[in-house]
């Protein structure tokens, strides 16, 4: 197997992992062979996954624009993946120079590659840590230098929980990071879900099943269960939705948020909640 000059030394480029798959469905080109025969096979049993992380992606793009509209212009994104064209500093920092961000992910080659991605840009950083560790990530150099929480700060969990398993207590993790916010912070969330998918349970568990076995189990929640997250947060309108159907006309009026037609678009759930 050819190691690619760009892949960090150290990494295990004969396993695969979730944001190098993520990156492949999004048409970005840092991931292995390994990564995409993992992301094919998923797409024999769900071929609409590319459509959910687009989705996905313009949800997050939507709602970063809505936090800088309600002046919040510190955002910390955790399981932020390997950043792809239109991530979060790219659309904070056009809707507010003003804007700081901290990626956090525990993935070697995500890290690597946002390094070299932002450079010498002193409002941006990322953290190499874990969502399962909030009080790491609270305690990072990176978070310090860049996020005060005495004001509000928009959280970014988006696609990251459904790989937390409840052994892992995420409703403890979001609760750790949520109590260390302002008054005013928003918490931007999407999650997996069996509802909304166009197929069966059965055939969708597929999916499930190349993610389980590539040891990264992929958690699939009913919408109560993912509306427990937003415990302490009043979620905005129109709540807890399908991601196409969160504020679709965005704040720019974009073409490419249009409502998209694919009905995969409307797998699993989007929302975003304010700190009372």
């Amino acid at each position: 197997m050819e190691r690619p000059a760009w892949a960090p030394p150290g990494i295990d480029i004969s396993v695969p992992s979730v944001s190098r798959i993520y990156d492949y469905y999004l048409g970005g080109s840092h991931n292995f062979e390994v990564d995409r025969q993992a992301a094919r096979r998923a797409m024999e049993f769900m071929p609409g996954l590319p459509k959910i992380m687009q989705a996905n992606r313009a949800f997050m793009r939507r709602a970063v624009r809505h936090a800088v509209a309600e002046g919040v212009t510190q955002f910390l994104d955790i399981g932020s993946g390997i950043p792809t064209f239109g991530n979060v500093h790219e659309v904070a920092q056009a809707a507010s120079p003003e804007a700081r961000v901290v990626y956090v992910d525990h993935d070697p080659v995500a890290v690597a590659h946002s390094r070299a991605v932002l450079g010498e840009d002193d409002r941006t950083d990322i953290v190499a840590a874990d969502l399962r560790k909030p009080k790491e990530i609270l305690a990072s150099a990176e978070v310090g230098r860049l996020i005060d929480f005495d004001r509000p700060v928009a959280l970014l969990l988006v696609a990251v929980l459904h790989f937390l398993e409840d052994a892992d207590d995420p409703y403890a993790a979001v609760a750790a990071l949520r109590d260390a916010l302002a008054p005013g912070s928003l918490l931007i969330l999407t999650h997996a879900s069996y509802e909304g998918i166009p197929l069966t349970e059965e055939v969708a568990g597929g999916v499930v099943d190349v993610y389980r076995n590539i040891r990264n189990p992929l958690v699939m929640r009913t919408g109560e269960q993912i509306g427990r997250f937003f415990d302490g947060f009043e979620l905005l309108e129109p709540g807890l939705v399908s991601m196409p159907d969160w504020r679709p006309d965005g704040l720019g009026g974009e073409a490419e948020e249009e409502t998209p037609e694919d009905p995969y678009a409307f797998s699993g759930f989007g929302g975003v909640g304010r700190k009372a």
